[in-house]
Formats: C-alpha cells, sequence, structure tokens
C-alpha cells in the first residue's frame, strides 16, 4: 500500500472507523503514542518512514485478514 501524505489523515480516521478502534487502541497497535495518531489524523504532523513502515504492515496485515478494506489497490 502507499500512504499519499495528503490523504492520511483521512486514511488514518477510515482505518480506525473500520477496525472500530480509538486513537488510542490504534496507537498501541502500531506500537506509538496517542498523540502521535492524533497529530496524523489531524494533519499536523506526517509519520516518519518507519512510523510509516508500521502503519503500512498494520493496513496489510488486516486487509489479508478480511478486517479492512481499502480503496486504491492494497495488499
Amino acid at each position: 500500500m502507499i500512504i499519499d501524505e495528503q490523504d492520511l489523515p483521512a486514511l488514518v480516521k477510515e482505518v480506525r472507523k473500520q477496525l472500530v478502534l480509538s486513537q488510542e487502541d490504534l496507537a498501541r497497535k502500531l506500537g506509538i503514542s496517542f498523540a502521535t495518531v492524533n497529530r496524523w489524523e489531524n494533519g499536523k504532523s506526517q509519520p516518519s518512514k518507519l512510523a510509516k513502515a508500521q502503519f503500512d504492515k498494520f493496513c496489510t496485515k488486516m486487509t489479508r485478514q478480511g478486517k479492512l478494506k481499502l480503496s486504491g489497490g492494497d495488499k
């Protein structure tokens, strides 16, 4: 999955919505702070390369498990 930085806030929110996770829950699953997820979702910061890779891996895993459906050919 390729993360478009302009669409990151909407993507983070959509992932949380589909998986029924709070920002805190998503942060815990990614091994980052709640504040970081909050800043991503509000467009106040962009993830580091490592954090972006963690988010991508998480989304890929959830998609393969059938728990997440994102448009744009993610796998």
